[in-house]
C-alpha cells in the first residue's frame, strides 16, 4: 500500500531578527512537529521569510522541488497562523502609510496638545513625539448631546451645524493631488454615539479614490477625543501597510492562498482571519503569542495539590523584550502608550523594554550602553558574517552561553554558514583594548586613580549585567511595584528568538483558535 499524502500546518513566528516555524507533519496516521529557523530579513537570498520558510520545508518534507521565486505549492496546507512585528517595527521606526487626519472644525491641533501628560515631571526640556498624519483637515460639522427627561437614556443628539460636504471635497481632492495621500483617520466630536458623519465622509472619501478609512466610531466607540484620535490615526498609519504585506505574502502561494486558513495572532492573544488583521489591533501580535503559550505550559497544578504559582513570562528577542505575568488569566489593559501614541484598544497587559539580543554594545566615556539601537537581522551581530556590529548575541556568544553547533547554518552572504566565533573575539579583542586605553588615560590624569585591566570575557560580562538590568526592570513594575511578592513567582525564561527551543510561542497558535 503506498503512503498517504503529508498534510501541513505552520505556526510562524516572524519577529524583527528571526522567523521561527513550528511545522507539524501528518504522514499515515502519525504526526510529528519540529521547528525550523531562518534570519527574518535576507535581501540577497529571499524577500519574505515566512514564504521562504514554508517552500523550504515544503520542498525537504515532500522531496518534491519548490523553485524559489514561484508561488508555493498549497495542496499539502491545511492552515497556517503567524504572529508578526510588521506593525510594531512600522510605529516604532515611523515607517507606516502617509495620512490626513480629519477632525471637526476648530480641533486640527488636539493631537499636537495631547492630554498633557508629562512621563517626567521635573524635565525642563520636554520632547513631545511628533504625529503621525501629514495634514490635518477640518470638516464643518458639529453636534452635541442634549439632556432630554423624555428619552430612553435621558440624552439626545441634537446636530447643531450641518456638515459643509462641498469644503470638504475640495479639501480631499487637494490633499489627495498635491500630496499624494490615499489613507485617511477620521474622528469628529461625539462620533462614538453619532457616527452618522463620519460615515458620510468615509462615503464620500472612497467616491474620490481613497484607498482606505479609519473611522474612530468604528474601531473604538468611546468618549474622549484624544485617544480615539490616536487609535483612528494608528489604524490609518499602520494597516495600508500591513495589508501590503499580507498582499505580498499571499502572492507568495498558489492561488494567494485562497484554499488554505490564513489566521493571525492579535494584540489581545486571539486569532483573526487575514481578511480582518488591522493596524490597531496587531501592535502586539508577536508577543501576544508568548504571553498565551507560556500561560498554557508553565501555569501547572502543584504536586502537593496547592493552587498553581503566579508566572513571569520573559521573552528576549533580538530588538526588545517583552515580560508579562499570569495568574490563572489573560490580563487585558483598553488604553496603552506605544512609541508616544496612546492607544484605545485591548491588548495583553505587556511591558516592553528596548534590549534584546541585537541590542548594540558602546564603550562610552567609561561607560558600558547596550542599545536601545539594534543592529537588526541585516546585518546583524558580529557573528552573523554580514560585517555588523557588536550586540548582545556577541557577548553571549564569547561566555559560551550560546552554542554555535545549536544554531542552523543561516549566516553569511550565501545563508549557508554557522556563526563566526572568530570575528566575534577579534571585535571584543579590539573594544578591550579601547577599555583598557581609557583606564590607562584615567590613571595619568586622575589623581590617585588606579587603572583596572579587563580581559574580553569580562568586558563581554560587564555588557551583559547592562543588559540584564534594564530587563530585569519590567519584572520588578509587575511584580513589586503591584504589590505581588516576586520570591513567589516562577520566572519561565525564554532565551531569544536566536536560540532554538522547543517553549516557543510559535506553539500557541496550535493550541489557540
Amino acid at each position: 500500500m503506498g503512503e498517504d499524502q503529508p498534510r501541513f500546518k505552520f505556526a510562524v513566528d516572524r519577529g524583527g531578527t528571526f522567523t521561527d516555524i513550528y511545522v507539524e507533519e501528518t504522514r499515515n496516521g502519525v504526526t510529528t512537529g519540529e521547528v525550523h529557523k531562518l534570519l527574518s530579513v535576507d535581501p540577497a537570498n529571499y524577500k519574505d521569510a515566512p514564504t521562504e520558510g514554508i517552500r523550504r520545508i515544503l520542498e525537504e518534507k515532500t522531496g518534491i522541488p519548490h523553485p524559489r521565486g514561484e508561488p508555493v505549492d498549497t495542496s499539502r496546507i491545511d492552515w497556517i497562523r503567524m504572529g508578526t512585528t510588521v506593525a510594531t517595527n512600522a510605529l516604532l521606526e515611523r515607517q507606516g502609510e502617509k495620512f490626513a487626519f480629519v477632525v471637526t472644525k476648530g480641533m486640527r491641533d488636539v493631537l499636537k496638545i495631547g492630554n498633557q501628560s508629562r512621563p517626567d515631571i521635573f524635565d525642563l526640556r520636554v520632547k513631545r513625539a511628533d504625529v503621525l498624519y501629514s495634514t490635518a483637515v477640518e470638516f464643518d460639522e458639529r453636534v452635541a448631546i442634549i439632556r432630554d427627561g423624555d428619552s430612553s437614556t435621558g440624552l439626545r443628539v441634537e446636530v447643531l451645524k450641518e456638515p459643509d460636504f462641498s469644503t470638504l471635497e475640495q479639501d480631499l481632492i487637494r490633499i489627495r493631488d498635491e500630496l499624494g495621500i490615499r489613507s485617511l483617520a477620521v474622528a469628529l466630536l461625539h462620533s462614538y454615539i453619532y457616527r452618522e458623519h463620519e460615515e458620510a465622509v468615509e462615503k464620500l472619501a472612497r467616491s474620490l479614490g481613497f484607498t482606505h478609512v479609519s473611522l474612530s466610531s468604528h474601531l473604538t466607540p468611546m468618549s474622549k477625543l484624544t485617544p480615539r484620535g490616536y487609535t483612528a490615526c494608528v489604524d490609518a498609519y499602520l494597516t495600508p501597510k500591513i495589508t501590503d504585506y499580507l498582499t505580498g505574502f499571499s502572492q507568495g502561494f498558489q492561488n494567494s492562498l485562497k484554499d488554505v486558513s490564513v489566521e493571525f495572532m492579535q494584540s489581545d492573544g486571539g486569532l483573526c482571519s487575514i481578511d480582518n488583521f488591522t493596524g490597531y489591533r496587531g501592535l502586539l501580535s508577536g508577543p501576544a503569542g508568548g504571553v498565551v503559550g507560556f500561560s498554557r505550559t508553565a501555569y501547572k497544578e502543584r504536586e502537593d495539590g496547592k493552587p498553581p504559582r503566579s508566572v513571569i513570562g520573559f521573552d528576549m528577542g533580538g530588538t526588545s523584550t517583552d515580560v508579562s505575568r499570569y495568574s490563572g488569566h489573560l490580563e487585558l489593559v483598553f488604553e496603552s502608550e506605544t512609541s508616544g501614541v496612546t492607544i484605545q484598544a485591548p491588548q495583553l497587559d505587556i511591558n516592553t523594554v528596548a534590549a534584546g539580543g541585537g541590542s548594540r554594545l558602546f564603550f562610552c566615556s567609561g561607560l558600558f550602553v547596550v542599545g536601545p539601537e539594534s543592529v537588526g537581522a541585516h546585518p546583524g551581530p558580529v557573528c552573523y558574517r554580514k560585517g555588523g556590529e557588536l550586540a548582545v548575541t556577541d557577548a553571549n556568544l564569547l561566555l559560551g552561553r550560546i552554542v554555535p553547533s545549536m544554531f542552523p547554518k543561516i549566516f553569511g552572504p550565501d545563508a549557508n554558514e554557522p556563526l563566526d566565533v572568530e570575528a566575534t573575539k577579534l571585535a571584543f579583542d579590539k573594544l578591550t583594548k579601547e577599555v583598557n586605553a581609557f583606564e590607562m588615560l584615567q590613571q595619568e590624569t586622575r589623581k590617585g586613580y588606579i587603572a583596572r585591566h579587563f580581559t574580553p570575557e569580562q568586558v563581554a560580562i560587564g555588557f551583559v549585567q547592562v543588559a540584564n538590568e534594564t530587563m530585569c526592570r519590567p519584572i520588578r513594575s509587575l511584580t513589586e511595584a503591584k504589590g505581588y511578592c516576586r520570591q513567589l513567582r516562577k520566572v519561565q525564561r525564554r532565551l531569544s528568538r536566536s536560540e532554538v527551543t522547543k517553549t516557543s510561542r510559535l506553539e500557541t497558535f496550535l493550541t489557540t483558535g
